[in-house]
């Protein structure tokens, strides 16, 4: 137990091994969900639904690792919600890039995330964007999430009339989906670890008896991770087209990471006066494992601001990170379960972690319209064209050209000049996506 205390660090934290493994394992229910709802998302991309099974516990065993050895923060990591949905709805499903340029557009981005805290240039790019786009980036990406939620759950249906109209509430998915988003947040409010996962599972097993669902089974060997290993196109991610994809993942990267990485250390009593100590090696390792994500087939990968569930049992160190990691390798053996989860069981998940990204919306100062108008435009965007990218270009530019018109120039960073007149030229010289 020695090693762990000289690791770990366990007694100037103040915490004990039992309350880390607690920690622990409370984290990994909180966001074990992610094991499902990832394969769902990106098999929609055409990708291999059992390879991603693999990349993805793979990597959130990775990265919580280094996390874990490196950071010495009880923060996990894993392949981020919205970011998932960005790549396969939008990158290949709407612009009509593979699945494998793609990957590459997300390597090139955890590259340049690397270069920026390598060089200290992230605080720069942090205090250059907006506080209101940035609570807009999380409340868009919300919205976005519930479309496609309540789209894979059969409750909002296509329609030439008004675009998008009530599903057929009569069908066992609808209903089967419709319950399973209730039970997840009713176990939520009672504080029961686990809720997402509880609804996920309660969900598929009901789909096996109510909703013609066939039942493959629970253990068996991992598939193989060869259809998505190393298959990434950097080429073709470095063409002109995909390089506002490749800002958009650095982008939302970047704040995501940051201020999940922030806020669950405040949580924890882990930031030293104004700014979180080792917070670049939580960062450096935050990047690396959207490096390595790429590289066995999975979207970007990011802190997981579940990870504060384990920080409310006590997870202090990276004694509760390493354990979630533990967890997630244990996950392998469980492929038939995870390969006969209905995309209407995993609908619940995202529309609920959806509805808590809502919440940013409270940060918004809704007195100055300089500032709130272009945070409503970038969250509205996101989900009416159906695109991350749009939303943000959207936003930037409303953002400039406001404070320009409005005599507040001075107000406005040269950092969002920049971002802003990179959309702007895109939308006049190559286009809409």
């Amino acid at each position: 137990m020695n090693w762990i205390e000289r690791v770990f660090k366990l007694n100037e934290h103040g915490t004990t091994v039992r309350t880390e493994l607690v920690a622990g394992l409370t984290t990994f229910l909180t966001m074990a969900y992610i094991i499902f709802v990832n394969p769902s998302i990106l098999g929609d991309a055409g990708m291999p639904k059992g390879a991603v099974f693999v990349a993805t516990c793979l990597i959130a065993a990775l990265g919580t690792t280094i996390m874990a050895l490196y950071a010495n923060y009880p923060i996990a990591l894993a392949p981020g919600m919205g970011l998932n949905a960005y790549f396969a709805y939008v990158v290949v499903l709407h612009m009509g890039f593979t699945w494998q340029a793609a990957l590459g557009a997300v390597f090139v981005s955890g590259c340049l995330f690397l270069l920026v805290t390598l060089f200290g240039l992230r605080e720069l790019i942090i205090k250059g964007i907006p506080q209101s786009i940035r609570v807009a980036i999380t409340v868009g990406i919300g919205l976005f999430l519930a479309l496609i939620a309540l789209k894979s759950a059969g409750i909002v249906a296509p329609s030439k009339a008004t675009y998008v109209t009530l599903g057929d509430l009569h069908t066992p998915q609808v209903v089967l989906a419709s319950l399973g988003f209730l039970l997840i947040v009713v176990l939520d409010r009672l504080k029961v670890p686990g809720a997402i996962l509880i609804g996920i599972i309660a969900v598929t097993v009901a789909s096996y008896i109510f909703g013609g669902n066939q039942f493959n089974g629970i253990f068996s060997a991992p598939p193989s991770i060869a259809p998505t290993f190393l298959q990434l196109d950097i080429k073709a991610a470095l063409s002109g087209g995909i390089i506002n994809v490749v800002l958009v993942f650095f982008l939302v990267e970047l704040f995501d990471a940051t201020g999940t990485l922030m806020g669950v250390a405040k949580r924890a009593g882990l930031l030293v006066p104004g700014r979180m100590d080792r917070l670049n090696k939580s960062l450096l390792a935050d990047s690396g494992a959207i490096f390595a994500g790429s590289l066995l087939g999975t979207s970007s990968t990011t802190a997981y601001v579940e990870s504060a569930a384990g920080v409310q049992a006590g997870g202090r160190t990276g004694l509760t990170a390493l354990t979630v990691a533990v967890l997630f390798l244990a996950c392998l053996v469980i492929s038939p379960l995870a390969g006969s989860v209905p995309a209407y069981a995993t609908a619940p998940a995202l529309f609920f972690v959806a509805c808590l990204m809502l919440k940013e919306l409270t940060e918004i100062d809704w007195s100055e319209t300089t500032e709130a108008i272009p945070a409503a435009v970038t969250a509205l965007m996101m989900p009416f064209t159906y695109s991350i990218a749009n939303g943000l270009a959207f936003g930037f530019i409303a953002y400039a050209v406001l404070k320009l018109f409005t005599g507040r120039v001075k107000d406005v960073h040269w950092m969002v000049w920049l971002i802003g007149g990179l959309f702007l030229f895109k939308f006049i010289y190559i286009g809409g996506h």
